[in-house]
């Protein structure tokens, strides 16, 4: 079930950036966290950055270590990702995804989240 509406992809030079967006426009979705996936082409979808919704605390993969943030703005239900010097190897597509519980786990996996939006793809040209 689809409910979270991601935007913000598009093609960029390496050593470029871009800023994901990812809201819940019904409002329906009372979550723990959020966070941020990828999948590249014939890879399986991995995790990228989440946050708390509360207390806003972040956890991110290495690769996302250093070149990306993550943060929200609860008045709005906005998730967002920037992502700075971007390698072509971040060629993906980034799905957000919403939690109602949280993990005991380092970092999450797909399992752990309910919710998704349908993708926006990110290119980084070298």
């Amino acid at each position: 079930q689809v409910q979270l509406v991601e935007s913000g992809g598009g093609l960029v030079q390496a050593g470029g950036s871009l800023r994901l967006s990812c809201r819940d426009p019904w409002r329906t979705f009372s979550q723990y966290a959020m966070g941020w996936f990828r999948q590249a082409p014939g890879k399986e979808r991995e995790f990228v950055s989440s946050i708390s919704w509360s207390a806003g605390r972040t956890t991110y993969s290495d690769p996302a270590k250093g070149r990306f943030t993550i943060s929200r703005d609860t008045a709005k239900n906005t998730m967002y990702l920037q992502m700075n010097n971007l390698r072509p190897e971040a060629t993906a597509v980034y799905y957000c995804a919403g939690a109602i519980r949280s993990w005991h786990t380092d970092v999450p996996s797909t399992r752990n989240f309910e919710t998704w939006g349908h993708g926006t793809q990110v290119t980084v040209s070298s």
